[in-house]
Formats: structure tokens, C-alpha cells, sequence
């Protein structure tokens, strides 16, 4: 039963409702002490149905709450109310209140703006990197968990909740979508999975990798406007998301810069030792402007966030023989436009300089040779 505008739980006095969902409902609230608005997010009772779990629910949310990054949105508290006259004790996650729209809500338009996608992808993609970091993964990464705030920067909400709600005892691929195992009703899935990694939907064991495919899915439809395994059930779309590829962005976003391009379909790769070896890696391509140094570096095989950082694509010595790198061959006229965004406008000029220096001193030394003799 949703609360009323007016009722206190604990310090906090509810404003008004914000949403409801599996994984409880959240509401605007007023934290008198400080004076400041928060979102409260009041978590169903069946998550805390033990002590040991109740401890590891409050570990993990003080991991959380040390993630400061201006791109994801802050978890101020995690706080027990305690019930009266009977009433059970109630479980709040008190959070930062991001004014703005979902992502979901600005993709109903389709296809972003190049300028609009870059910008945004940078922080996502930086966001993530320094989640990674400090060992924590989103594990539920989508359009309707990014808000986009009144002076358009982006904010991702809900970091790490599926590692939280998941139950002692389960293996950690079973749990770490909240979508398919924890809220599932007479074998039907719950919620979305359009999102979900290859490893994800197999029930697999999961790492920082596994938000790359997300990443990977959101950018394949803020650069189309479709999503990346349109299907018409989720049984159907976790099937897709395993063994098929998406619609070429050749075909579905032609105007999308050829390196960009790259990113998005390393992201999706279907195997994890396929994506980056360190999202820091996949954070530095999507900041320049026109796709630059966006493109495909080395293929790593990390196996954690950290300390296994590869140079991207405009790094110095990865662009020669990008061609040669691991997977199907390369056409010429891709890897001269791989070679070509390797290089700055300003990298050309100096060059070309260069290559004028030399020819001017080999013609000196001609002109003195035939004046000598």
C-alpha cells in the first residue's frame, strides 16, 4: 500500500510518490535534519527474511554509498525504522533526488544527435569505469536506469541493487538480474531483459564485462533509435541476446562515425574476453568529437576492472596494423579510415611538414652536389 504525502518514516516525511517496482517503491521525501529533498526507496521485507542477510545487505550498501562520482547518482544511507504496535520494521535506501527525465523518456523521440550521444556516452562510460574500479557492477544497466538532469548532464540510478537483493546461498549469475531470477512469477519473466549480457541470460558468472554489453545495447539504440534484439517475448529476446547478432549499425545508423561504430560492436561482443579489458579503456573513445579515437584498441583479457588497461585506438602504435588484429579480415577502405582517425587534424600537418623538410634537404644536397662537381 502506497503511503500518503504527510506520513514520517523514521526522520524522513514522504512528499510523494516517484515509482514503484520489484525492487520496492520510492518516493520524495524531506530530510528535516539537513533540511534536504531525498528519493526513498522502501525495499519489500522478503529481502531482509534473515539476519545474515540483513548484514550483507547493509555491507554491500555501504560499498555503494562510497562510489562519488558526479555521473551516478549518491546512496546517502541505509536505514532500518523500527516498527510499533506490532508493525513490522521497515528498510529504507535513502539516495540522491535527480530532477530530470529517464533516458528511456528522451529516446521516445529515436535516434539521438551525434553531438548528444557522444556527450552523454562519455559520462556513462566514465561513470561505469570508476564503478569498475572500485569493484562495483551495475548488473541492471538501461535507459530507465539513467536520468538525464534540467542542464543535461546523465545520472545512473540504482547502482549494484541486484547484488543486493540477492540471496545467501545462490550462485552469482542466478541473482544478478533482478528482471529473471528474483521477481519471477509462475515461470514467466518479470521486468525487462532487453539489456541483459550473453553471460547474464545464461545465468553465468558475472564481472564488469557484463555492463559493457549493456553500455554496448543502450548505445546501439541512442545511435539508431531501435533496440539491438527486438523480439517478441523475453524467453525470444535472452535467446537473441545469446546467439544472434544485432542488425549491422551500417544499415540501421549509416550516419554513425565508422569508429563509433567499432565501440558499439565491441561492447556487444559475445563473449566477455571479446569486450575491453578495462572499461577505462572504453571510457577514453567516446569523448572526442566526430567518433575520434573511438575505434577498437587491443583485445584484452582482463578479468577485472583494474590495472588491465589497453591503449585505445588513437594511442601511439596501435594503429599500425589495426588490421592485423585478432577476428575477420579487414576491407582496405575500413583500415584507411582506421588509419585516418588515428590522427588529429593537426598529427597530418606535422606530417606532411615532415615529409616537405625531407624533400626540401634531399634537394639542397642535389643542388650542392651539382655545384661541386
Amino acid at each position: 500500500m502506497a503511503l500518503a504525502a504527510g506520513t514520517r518514516l523514521g526522520p524522513y516525511e514522504i512528499l510523494s510518490p516517484l515509482g514503484a517496482g520489484g525492487m520496492g517503491e520510492v518516493y520524495r521525501a524531506r530530510d528535516p535534519r539537513v533540511d534536504r529533498a531525498v528519493a526513498l526507496k522502501v525495499l519489500p521485507e522478503e529481502f531482509f527474511e534473515s539476519e545474515e542477510r540483513r548484514v550483507r545487505f547493509e555491507r554491500e550498501a555501504k560499498l555503494l554509498a562510497s562510489l562519488n562520482h558526479p555521473n551516478v547518482a549518491t546512496l546517502y544511507a541505509f536505514e532500518e525504522i523500527p516498527g510499533s504496535s506490532g508493525t513490522l520494521s521497515r528498510h529504507l535506501l535513502v539516495m540522491e533526488l535527480i530532477e530530470g527525465e529517464t533516458l528511456r523518456a528522451r529516446l521516445a523521440g529515436g535516434a539521438l544527435p551525434l553531438k548528444k550521444l557522444l556527450a552523454w556516452a562519455a559520462q556513462i562510460a566514465d561513470a561505469l569505469a570508476r564503478a569498475h574500479e572500485s569493484g562495483i557492477v551495475h548488473r541492471d544497466l538501461k535507459p530507465e536506469n539513467v536520468m538525464v538532469t534540467k542542464d543535461g548532464a546523465v545520472k545512473i540510478l540504482d547502482f549494484g541493487l541486484a547484488k543486493l537483493v540477492e540471496r545467501p546461498g545462490e550462485s552469482e549469475g542466478a541473482t544478478q538480474t533482478p528482471t529473471v531470477s528474483v521477481f519471477t512469477e509462475a515461470g514467466s519473466v518479470v521486468g525487462t531483459v532487453l539489456y541483459m549480457s550473453p553471460e547474464q541470460a545464461l545465468g553465468g558468472k558475472l564481472d564488469f564485462r557484463s555492463d559493457q554489453f549493456s553500455f554496448g545495447s543502450m548505445l546501439y539504440e541512442m545511435a539508431s533509435g531501435r533496440r539491438a534484439f527486438p523480439r517478441a517475448s523475453a524467453p525470444e529476446t535472452m535467446t537473441a541476446i545469446i546467439r544472434d547478432e544485432p542488425e549491422p549499425l551500417a544499415s540501421a545508423a549509416p550516419a554513425l562515425p565508422l569508429p563509433l561504430r567499432w565501440i558499439v560492436e565491441r561492447c556487444l561482443a559475445k563473449e566477455p574476453d571479446e569486450r575491453y579489458a578495462s572499461t577505462r579503456d572504453l571510457a577514453r573513445g567516446p569523448r572526442a568529437p566526430e567518433g575520434r579515437r573511438v575505434g577498437p584498441p587491443h583485445v584484452g583479457r582482463g578479468a577485472s576492472g583494474r590495472g588491465t588497461s589497453r591503449p585505445a585506438l588513437g594511442d601511439p602504435g596501435v594503429c599500425r596494423g589495426a588490421g592485423r588484429r585478432r577476428g575477420p579480415r579487414v576491407p582496405r577502405d575500413e583500415e584507411a579510415a582506421r588509419r585516418a582517425a588515428c590522427l588529429a587534424p593537426s598529427d597530418v600537418s606535422a606530417r606532411l611538414d615532415r615529409r616537405r623538410s625531407l624533400r626540401a634537404r634531399r634537394e639542397d644536397r642535389r643542388l650542392l652536389g651539382g655545384l661541386a662537381g
